[in-house]
């Protein structure tokens, strides 16, 4: 089916809202699922339903390593492994995953490699990671894209500043089981998005990698990844985020399935969030169900969650009360400045909301007007946009609808089978 995302502009008449949605797979898993699976040397089957921009880029990236990996229906498959040395043009699109996690791999396999990308990917940090790596044997060309590397990463210990991404962390972990010996990351800073890093060692030890924690990092000894055949992606609480603000203000409720609540993903803070502000969820197995009804103000912590705060601004609106967001500054190095996004999206469609350096504060009124957002190039945003024409007086447009392509193609799709109203 052609996505409807895939016309730049699509306008919203949400009618009778409500009904069941699959969750999609997780993009932070599948990333990691494809590198593990691509270090390891037996093949590997990744049940996937479906495939997104970013989840492109690292398999794009990990095929420029060597990798053989062929993609059909619901699969992915990882038929053979990484290859030693060599040189390769990693083209990460604008995947901030793919980029942190290739650097240290293409160092650990000694590939003289060049990183391209597009967008804002540019702009995003990876100094702390170049710094990190720098004094194992790699040179770097600079420290933003286009950027070169060179040399074999060796083992050994890798201080690295844990308070802007974790997913540098992540880079080093997947990486650093390749360099044989004994490494040690030690974390400089207050770490953040820790439950990312979880969501790494957990999959590592599904592919026989075992991963030390230590009071001050971690430490990783020189092991081979064994594959386990087969193996699936569980469902993405991010993007379910957007189902479960939707089905607070739906007309009927909202069940998102596929979830497991077992999860390493910090994002499946979006139901207790959701609860502090008053929505009735039912959770059953792996089914997470949303009950229509009215929320009240709360504070909210965003600093492991920096993925939630746009489509929980979005709730907040509904909200009886002033919402506060704290922790916000690491929303402005994502696919856009996350915090003037937000703040303009809210804003377009009639609602208030103001930000400070490290904060989000949102009156709420209950109802949005509606009107024209900008995606701003941001998947989340145009999700969020969506989310909040459920309760918006009048149609929404978004312009750029297209960027939902970056982690959940088929979501207005989605959107539009649950009363959405889509509308190219």
């Amino acid at each position: 089916m052609k996505s409807l995302a895939s016309e730049k502009t699509v306008t919203l008449k949400p009618k009778c809202f409500g009904g069941t949605v699959a969750a999609p797979p997780s993009k932070s898993a599948v990333h990691r699922l494809l590198i593990c699976a691509a270090a390891s040397e037996e093949q590997t089957r990744i049940r996937c339903a479906a495939v997104s921009e970013d989840i492109e880029a690292t398999m794009r990236c990990l095929r420029a390593l060597g990798a053989d990996i062929e993609v059909c229906g619901e699969y992915i498959t990882v038929k053979s492994g990484l290859r030693l040395g060599g040189a390769a043009v990693c083209d990460c699109g604008e995947s901030g995953s793919t980029l942190r996690f290739m650097l240290p791999l293409a160092a650990a396999l000694g590939t003289e490699a060049e990183f391209v990308g597009k967008g804002r990917l540019s702009k995003r940090p990876i100094k702390p990671l170049c710094d990190a790596m720098g004094g194992s044997g790699v040179w770097f060309s600079g420290e933003c894209l286009p950027l070169k590397i060179k040399g074999s990463m060796k083992n050994g210990s890798f201080p690295v500043r844990a308070d802007v991404s974790s997913q540098f962390i992540t880079g080093l972990l997947l990486a650093l089981p390749l360099c044989g010996g004994e490494s040690e990351i030690f974390l400089e800073g207050r770490a953040v998005s820790t439950p990312y890093i979880d969501i790494t060692t957990d999959i590592q030890k599904k592919f026989g990698v075992d991963i030390t924690k230590t009071e001050t990092g971690y430490k990783i000894q020189g092991q081979k990844y064994v594959s386990p055949r087969e193996i699936s992606a569980e469902g993405d609480y991010s993007n379910a985020a957007f189902w479960l603000v939707s089905g607070t203000a739906a007309e009927k409720p909202v069940r998102c399935t596929g979830l497991d609540s077992e999860t390493k993903q910090g994002d499946r803070e979006i139901i207790t969030a959701l609860r502090s502000m008053g929505a009735d969820i039912k959770e059953s197995g792996t089914e997470v169900t949303v009950i229509p009804g009215r929320l009240h103000a709360a504070e909210i912590d965003g600093e492991n969650i920096p993925d939630l705060i746009p489509v929980l601004s979005v709730a907040a609106c509904r909200a009886t009360g002033k919402t506060v967001i704290k922790n916000t500054a690491r929303l402005r190095q994502k696919e856009s400045d996350r915090v003037e996004s937000t703040v303009r999206l809210i804003r377009a469609l009639g609602g208030k909301i103001s930000a400070g350096e490290n904060y989000m504060e949102i009156e709420g009124c209950g109802i949005l007007r509606g009107g024209t957002a900008e995606a701003f190039g941001d998947h989340r945003i145009a999700m969020s946009a969506a989310a909040a024409s459920v309760f918006c007086e009048n149609e929404v447009t978004v312009i750029g609808a297209d960027a939902v392509n970056k982690s959940y193609p088929t979501f207005f799709e989605e959107f539009d089978k649950l009363g959405g109203g889509v509308v190219k």
